[in-house]
């Protein structure tokens, strides 16, 4: 019996190799192999030079990494703020405004683009109103530029850094900071030598995560009419299909992205080596009460913060029940004509979102819950790169893979004679490779919680090993589990970087959807569809918070 567990143990930790083999290292091996290839398959750096001696991409790369760099600052001021006062401090609404400042990951990026355009364009509410009140000639350009896409960038991901920073500043040993105060060490001064130096390891890990969401994301820039940047040109130069050196230097920037995150990810984790951040201690932080004035200067920043967060809520919401919105500061007319169009005429989309995300999510959890047994209860070989392999997923944008899937997978397959590229599973299985992440990183968190003497008592009775995470391991981790295949769907339903590559006729997921009406100037329809969206995430995000509470955190490390 034991004999035959091993073996299927053995059969398993093989077949989850294979997985990561055939549809991550494959693919992104492809991509470097087109890169440093000509036409004619010789091996060759004149994609590269053409791409360093070219003053346009030169550009957008410069143009990528300050807009990175950005990003990460402002969401670092606004995540880092909202955590220590979550943390740290006691006011009214301090429950509802830890809920709500969650919010912003519930909404798409490319959702939260067109919300903000219906609000902050040229002729949205915001100039319309100028000009009725203030005789406002010319409108005000709030959106169309860099600065939009960092507004953008800057509402949606800073809870990224806030969950990240949240776990990590309720591990600080009070005792650090008080002996800091007694060496006279006190407000600002504390925190910045003491305080946010031993969050570092979780602010890395969020801030890493901005840096790359901003730099890979092209749908936010090309809405807002900025293409100057790496990942617009990516998918303009991949999408056109016609000149053969345009196409090549669509793949030279992918493979620039994926190897600039390993870099990034690499760097990072070893700036967190160089120190040690464990406490001896992990003793409860007690929340103190705020003086009435800096309270209310406190409430009033979480009011705006949070007011801003809604303006693309409720642009999208006003567009698709409005009719006749235009020049004005708000619809002539509402109606619900255009749920019906995208619900009930077309519901394609909403179908194919909810079946395409469900089995990434299976995916996640039959392939991504060994992965954590095996990294979290086991010696094999090879567990440490599947370490690396998890984190390193977690940080490949979704442009590069959407494009290697298109560049490995596009010939006819043994047998039945298809590409994969031409099959529908091909949109789970990416988003499944996308997502894993998170379901492995969630059971890895639970994994660690649970005493290995359980394990080794049932082992002792006779179980084995297969036996023993079925019956003992998995009943014991399954909160852990079910927040992470949550939170990989939560992250599915919304993906369109990759998939927008990916998508043939009758496939179309929401967010393609979405992108699809928004160009051929269908706006209200792409709004019915990201209120549907937003609906779905709320709901996922909400089952996410009341399982896992401040335990979230987790899945970013």
């Amino acid at each position: 019996m034991k004999l035959r567990g091993a073996y299927l143990g053995t059969l398993g930790f093989l077949l989850i190799w294979a997985f990561l083999i055939l549809f991550v290292l494959y693919p992104l091996s492809r991509i470097f192999y087109d890169a440093f290839t000509n036409e004619a398959g010789q091996l060759t750096a004149e994609n590269f030079i053409d791409f360093f001696t070219d003053r346009f991409y030169l550009r957008s790369l410069v143009n990528s990494m300050i807009l990175g760099v950005a990003a990460v600052i402002t969401t670092s001021i606004v995540g880092i703020a909202i955590a220590f006062l979550l943390v740290r401090y006691d006011f009214p609404g301090r429950n509802l405004f830890s809920f709500l400042t969650m919010l912003p990951l519930i909404l798409p990026p490319l959702v939260g683009v067109l919300g903000f355009t219906f609000i902050l364009g040229r002729a949205g509410t915001l100039n319309v109103l100028l000009m009725d009140w203030f005789g406002l000639i010319h409108p005000i350009n709030f959106m169309y530029g860099i600065h939009g896409v960092l507004l953008v960038q800057t509402i949606h991901l800073f809870p990224l850094v806030t969950l990240s920073v949240l776990d990590a500043l309720t591990k600080v040993d009070p005792s650090l900071e008080e002996a800091a105060s007694v060496m006279g060490a006190k407000g600002w001064r504390r925190f910045r030598d003491i305080t946010l130096p031993l969050t570092t390891p979780g602010y890395i890990s969020g801030a890493l995560l901005v840096f790359i969401w901003t730099f890979a994301d092209f749908v936010t820039p090309l809405v807002v009419g900025v293409q100057d940047l790496l990942a617009p040109q990516a998918y303009l130069n991949i999408m056109q299909f016609v000149d053969r050196r345009i196409f090549r230097m669509g793949i030279v920037i992918s493979a620039l992205l994926v190897l600039l995150a390993i870099i990034f990810v690499l760097v990072a984790r070893q700036y967190v080596a160089i120190k040690d951040y464990s406490s001896l201690t992990y003793t409860q932080v007690e929340r103190k009460r705020l003086r009435p004035v800096t309270q209310w200067v406190v409430l009033a920043f979480l009011v705006v913060l949070i007011l801003l967060t809604f303006i693309p809520q409720v642009g999208v919401l006003l567009a698709a029940v409005g009719r006749g919105w235009a020049l004005t500061a708000l619809p002539v007319e509402y109606t619900l004509e255009y749920f019906e169009q995208v619900a009930i005429e077309t519901p394609k989309f909403i179908i194919n979102s909810f079946v395409y995300s469900g089995l990434a999510v299976a995916f996640c959890v039959f392939v991504g819950v060994p992965m954590a047994w095996i990294m979290g209860r086991t010696a094999a070989p090879g567990r440490g790169a599947m370490d690396v392999l998890t984190t390193l997923i977690l940080a490949i944008p979704g442009t590069a893979i959407g494009i290697a899937y298109i560049r490995a997978f596009n010939f006819p397959l043994p047998f039945i004679g298809i590409p994969l590229t031409s099959m529908w599973i091909i949109l789970p299985l990416v988003l499944a490779v996308r997502r894993i992440p998170y379901t492995v990183r969630g059971s890895y968190s639970s994994l660690l919680l649970v005493h290995r003497s359980m394990e080794e008592a049932a082992q002792n009775v006779g179980a084995g090993k297969v036996r023993t995470f079925w019956d003992i391991t998995v009943p014991l981790i399954w909160r852990g589990i079910l927040v992470g295949a949550m939170f990989s769907f939560l992250m599915s339903i919304q993906e369109a970087s990759a998939i927008i590559f990916l998508t043939l006729g009758g496939w179309e997921m929401i967010p393609f959807g979405i992108f699809t009406f928004y160009i051929a100037g269908s706006q209200s329809q792409a709004a019915a569809l990201g209120v549907v969206l937003i609906a779905v995430c709320a709901l996922s995000l909400y089952g996410v918070n009341r399982i896992a509470g401040r335990q979230v955190g987790g899945l970013f490390g």
